[in-house]
């Protein structure tokens, strides 16, 4: 049986809409993992090629992260309102449009511009493509669904970073936002043939302080977060930015969280979290991601500083994480159509855990296939863990509230790996001094050794829904 061949009683879409309607979602979501991958080893040619420093280039890739961000529970709100297909449609137009600014940009000033919409653009898509695969496809398929969509984005992070380095190698970097000029408009006119239209809500007011407050949380959280994220400015920003940035995270954090329990109809409803099943995979994701956004940030530094790897090497150290994804990912999915997601995604953090334990044991003089091994596990139990997490997620709350719930999956996705990555700029700007390699080897295991802490605090909230089966 096929994702496309119709059972009786399927709710969603017939077999030919829906093989449309996941074209167009995934495609979207391949050019927002391609861009974000590519960007950033085009950072150093865009710098020199636009007569920057090497401080503003770096805004080229957080003026997206931070944009992205900060609207996510906007768009998850606004979808509600207006339906899936006219806020998917917007993001798509506007990260393809925004695509072509940025290949045409002739300033980093209009780069930093054009990036900052490609953000506002992704997020209107990331933010509500698992919940449009939940509407489009019966709830019989829908882990199987999620976990292909897990390995395109593990096979695109592969392939990615070969794939921008052959264009920067043959072309320039304005053809890294060029190329999605195509498979955007394919995918906008997938989109309009196959998603469907919603019925009209009620018209009702949308909560503007809301989204006020909800901007202001997740970008100051991200903003404090990369203070930390740059180990040679990390202690200098304990002093300085930090402070100012995580005193109105918090700020702004109590008070959206005392807006929406006061208001009619707030921009995301604490209802969805009086839901155990949610809240619970939530908490376990965010966890997660913590540990692997610390992991994809300290191996670079041990397979280069370290073990002396070039970048070429390095990237290709990272390919198996990825692989054991490919490899799991589906098949983890399409169990958690039939037995309890939250078994399989606990047995895969588990899995998880081992191999990230054993990334920390690493010896000093590590050969690239005992390091492939060790990532190779990783990937695998990250794999088993994630779509059925993520299935948890979406099927812990009722389909009126698919629209939040998918919003809030991007949002711990977004945060917790930047969290990780300041996470792991606060033990390098603490241990090491002097560049030395050895005080850099220590900061990267123990760096390694907290994802470990981070991901077993995430096999405890696993474990604690099992006691709700």
């Amino acid at each position: 049986m096929t994702l496309f061949s119709d059972q009786p009683g399927d709710e969603g879409l017939p077999g030919r809409e829906r093989a449309f309607a996941m074209a167009a979602v995934m495609t979207s979501t391949l050019m927002a993992v391609f861009d974000g991958s590519m960007v950033n080893i085009a950072l150093p040619q865009m710098a020199q090629s636009l007569a920057v420093t090497s401080a503003t280039a770096v805004w080229f890739a957080n003026g997206y992260l931070l944009s992205a961000a900060m609207t996510l529970a906007i768009f998850a709100a606004l979808a509600t309102r207006f339906g899936f297909r006219a806020v998917f449609l917007f993001g798509l137009s506007l990260f393809t449009l925004a695509s072509v600014g940025c290949a045409m940009a002739f300033s980093a000033e209009m780069l930093i511009a054009m990036r900052i919409l490609q953000g506002i653009g992704g997020a209107a898509t990331l933010s509500i493509a698992p919940a449009i695969l939940r509407s489009v496809f019966p709830g019989r398929l829908l882990g199987r669904i999620l976990g292909m969509n897990a390995l395109l984005i593990a096979s695109s992070t592969a392939v990615a970073p070969v794939l921008g380095g052959a264009l920067l190698d043959t072309l320039s970097w304005p053809w890294l936002f060029a190329i999605n000029i195509l498979p955007g408009s394919v995918a906008i006119a997938l989109a309009m043939k196959a998603i469907p239209h919603q019925p009209a809500l009620k018209p009702q007011k949308f909560d503007a302080t809301g989204a006020v407050l909800s901007a202001t949380l997740l970008g100051s959280l991200i903003m404090a977060a990369n203070s930390f994220a740059e180990p040679r400015a990390a202690l200098h920003a304990l002093n300085t930015g930090v402070y100012g940035w995580s005193t109105l995270a918090l700020v702004g954090g109590i008070t959206f969280i005392w807006h929406i329990r006061r208001t009619d109809k707030p921009l995301l409803p604490p209802v969805i979290f009086t839901s155990s099943r949610f809240s619970l995979a939530a908490l376990t994701s965010l966890a997660s991601f913590v540990s692997q956004g610390i992991t994809f940030v300290a191996l670079p530094f041990l397979f280069q500083s370290v073990y002396g790897y070039s970048a070429l090497d390095s990237a290709l150290l990272f390919t198996p994480w990825p692989v054991g994804i490919v490899l799991v990912a589906p098949h983890a999915g399409r169990l958690a159509d039939k037995y309890p997601p939250s078994v399989i995604s606990t047995l895969g953090l588990a899995v998880f855990v081992i191999g990230l334990t054993l990334l920390a044991m690493l010896p000093a003089q590590a050969t690239a296939w005992d390091i492939g091994l060790r990532s190779l596990i990783c990937g695998m139990g990250f794999g088993c863990f994630q779509s059925p997490n993520n299935r948890e997620m979406l099927s812990g709350v009722a389909r009126e509230f698919s629209g939040y719930a998918s919003g809030v999956l991007a949002i711990v996705r977004t945060f917790g790996q930047c969290v990780g990555a300041a996470l792991v700029g606060v033990m390098l700007a603490i241990m090491v001094t002097g560049g030395q390699v050895a005080l850099e080897a220590q900061a990267v295991r123990m760096s390694l050794w907290v994802a470990v802490i981070a991901s077993g605090v995430a096999v405890v909230f696993s474990l604690s829904r099992l006691r709700q089966n």
